[in-house]
């Protein structure tokens, strides 16, 4: 079935790669327009060039371009593509059309660099605008009919399977340091096992420069970096991972990967768990995180649950077992399979076999509803206040500890006994 499958995703890539669609034709019309036949105006740059030599889904296009951001503003005047201003200052776009988005960036050249950003100069030399980009595989150009222009020699690396930065490794981490944590993230992406000597030199050389770039950019890269699909690969390889934990010292529980493959195709593994994985233990270890980066608010409130919790169900055996259905109707389902699976995790004696036995229970388990609220308490003479309210909560301790039932009988006695 895979075989198949594959087969004819290569068929499709062949006869019809992405840029012969519609929104691609009607995209390079607009930018060719009142332009000579044989002037390269636009070429597509970046992930997409590397997913179609790859052979692989794309998903975000990226196009390189001649034109000014304002020159584009006009082009693209009282035609049926919407315009957004994404990053005019640094020569980008984003045009949309049938729900298909292209970003544009002017060609430019990178002066004063200090680590963190560079002036803008934008240019018209597609060679210049290659030796700024970071790497070889980022530098590879594809035109509108689908001929490749490759001044870095990166679609050779590509099919090499190395990541290597444009001319100076050293240079060019220099010149902004997050090239570090780019550079895990595309090993990472594409399996990549052997590395230059020089690109690992330069990098440990220039490791803390990291702590120049802002908090917010650094998280991007790394929930970039979590997203990918093979992101435990990095524990099976040194050299990526000394220099990930390094930079992510909080992250310290790596090895805990080395079951994902046992589970890959069972569970949906979220960001928010897998921060929890590599976070959590019996310490503070994430509020640290949390302080550093200040990742959302729901990632915030997952991770504080998930350790709070963590003593228990490392601390009690059966937490999966007993009082599972309390535990289901206090905190959801959705957070006990969360604490479920960090437990899978966190605890090397469990199995696989355990990890499904509870996720299946939780599954199956229906909860019922509490059918009591401070509307039906007040149809029953209980004023609104702090009366309400407590009345409410033992209505409902009573209604959990007789198995989620509850007669009329008993709640009249209650409201009775706390009436007076």
């Amino acid at each position: 079935m895979f075989i198949k499958k594959k087969f004819f995703e290569n068929l499709k890539h062949t006869f019809f790669p992405f840029y012969k669609t519609e929104e691609v034709k009607k995209l390079f019309k607009i930018l060719n327009k009142e332009q000579p036949k044989n002037r390269k105006v636009a070429m597509f740059v970046g992930g997409c060039v590397r997913k179609h030599i790859s052979k692989s889904k794309i998903d975000d296009i990226d196009i390189a371009t001649i034109f000014t951001p304002e020159e584009l503003k006009k082009k693209f005047k009282d035609t049926d593509f919407k315009f957004v201003e994404t990053g005019v200052d640094h020569g980008s776009v984003t045009v949309i059309h049938n729900n298909v988005k292209f970003e544009l960036t002017t060609l430019r050249k990178d002066q004063n660099p200090d680590g963190r950003h560079a002036d803008v100069t934008f240019i018209d030399d597609w060679k210049i605008d290659s030796e700024r980009r970071d790497f070889t595989i980022n530098a590879i150009y594809l035109d509108e009919k689908g001929k490749i222009f490759d001044p870095q020699l990166g679609k050779k690396d590509l099919e090499n399977k190395i990541i290597k930065f444009i001319g100076d490794p050293e240079k060019r981490i220099q010149e902004d340091f997050l090239r570090i944590i780019r550079f895990i993230r595309f090993s990472v992406q594409y399996n990549y096992q052997k590395f230059e000597p020089s690109t690992l030199k330069a990098i440990k050389l220039n490791l803390t420069g990291i702590q120049k770039i802002s908090k917010e950019r650094v998280l991007t890269e790394l929930i970039k970096i979590l997203k990918l699909q093979n992101f435990n690969m990095i524990s099976t390889n040194n050299e990526l991972k000394t220099i990930f934990n390094l930079i992510f010292p909080e992250l310290k529980y790596l090895d805990r990967l080395k079951k994902i493959n046992k589970v890959n195709s069972k569970i949906n593994m979220e960001t928010d768990i897998l921060l929890a994985i590599l976070l959590t233990d019996n310490s503070k270890n994430h509020e640290y995180f949390c302080h550093k980066y200040s990742p959302s608010k729901y990632i915030k409130e997952k991770l504080n649950f998930i350790n709070k919790k963590y003593l228990d169900f490392h601390a009690n055996n059966k937490f999966f077992n007993e009082n599972l259905k309390f535990h289901i109707y206090m905190f959801g389902k959705q957070n006990l399979h969360d604490l479920n699976i960090v437990s899978f995790f966190s605890n090397k004696k469990k199995s696989l076999d355990e990890f499904l036995s509870v996720k299946q229970k939780i599954e199956k388990l229906k909860i019922p509803k509490f059918p009591y609220d401070g509307k039906y308490l007040l149809s029953k003479g209980i004023p609104e206040g702090k009366q309400l309210g407590k009345v409410l909560k033992i209505l409902e301790e009573e209604w959990i500890n007789n198995n989620y039932a509850i007669d009329e009988t008993k709640i009249e006695k209650i409201i009775k006994k706390l009436s007076y």
